[in-house]
């Protein structure tokens, strides 16, 4: 027996240890981008995923979605998954040996490399998820996300998986959930053939470590406000010119940080 997906055409499936709607589940182009989630709220998903383009990304095979339920791996008659922190202190830890239950899971079937499919536990005091960690998971076979609850995860087993932290931001949420549909739907929309115009990621905020320009469109004149003459111009030069200039002031007044560290580079 083999864990390697089987395939037909375009599309492959894949063998899984938890049952699934094989009729509602959609059909996964071979070599599609993957996301497993780890997660006590598996009904969380695909959530805010499964709209728009990532939706129908979906739909289409050009990327899948597999939650793996903490809960069943939990010990005992109540399937606990926590326990009171060592040392004392508020709080709950979700227990290595659950964890570590779910992550052999949900590594069935990947590659041992963490360049190719990076292990990452959803945490505050993680690296700073940004554009440039999008695009190298983009570029990878997929990604297994651990959503923590509660006060954490016992650290002896991210140690023993080598499980990467990765944080949203400088704030605490209730669990990784959200974050994880946040950090999918950044990489998502890098994938090919997930958005109609893939250029369209050429000039966004953080692609070229500057913030986005000003948009404007129809009508010419809104309460009082009229667009910009140079961008109805018809002079190309001079649009992108104007669009560099103001991409560079938003990033100077708004991200400092940004922007001294683009000035480091150059």
């Amino acid at each position: 027996m083999t864990d390697r997906p089987k395939s037909h055409g375009r599309l492959s499936i894949s063998a899984s240890l938890r049952p699934r709607d094989l009729v509602a589940a959609p059909g996964r182009v071979k070599g599609a981008w993957a996301a497993r989630i780890v997660t006590l709220f598996p009904e969380a998903f695909p959530g805010t995923l499964g709209l728009s383009l990532t939706g129908k990304a979906l739909d289409q095979g050009l990327w899948s979605l597999e939650t793996i339920d903490l809960r069943p791996f939990g010990i005992g008659k109540h399937r606990n998954v926590d326990d009171t922190p060592a040392g004392g202190g508020a709080g709950m830890v979700l227990r290595a040996d659950v964890v570590a239950a779910a992550l052999d899971q949900a590594a069935a079937g990947t590659p041992a490399d963490r360049a190719t499919w990076p292990v990452v536990y959803l945490s505050p005091r993680g690296t700073q998820f940004d554009q440039p960690m999008a695009r190298r998971w983009a570029a990878a076979e997929g990604v297994t996300l651990l959503c923590g609850r509660f006060e954490g995860v016992d650290q002896r087993v991210l140690d023993h998986y080598a499980v990467e932290e990765v944080s949203l931001g400088d704030f605490v949420m209730t669990g990784g959930e959200i974050a994880a549909q946040a950090m999918i739907d950044a990489t998502v929309r890098l994938l090919p053939g997930v958005l109609g115009n893939a250029s369209s990621t050429d000039d966004e905020s953080h692609s070229q470590g500057l913030l986005e320009h000003p948009h404007y469109t129809r009508p010419a004149e809104w309460e009082g406000r009229g667009i910009p003459a140079v961008l109805t111009s018809g002079n190309h030069a001079e649009v992108e010119k104007w669009r560099r200039a103001e991409a560079e002031r938003l990033t100077r007044e708004r991200r400092p940080d940004l922007w001294e560290g683009r000035t480091r580079s150059e």
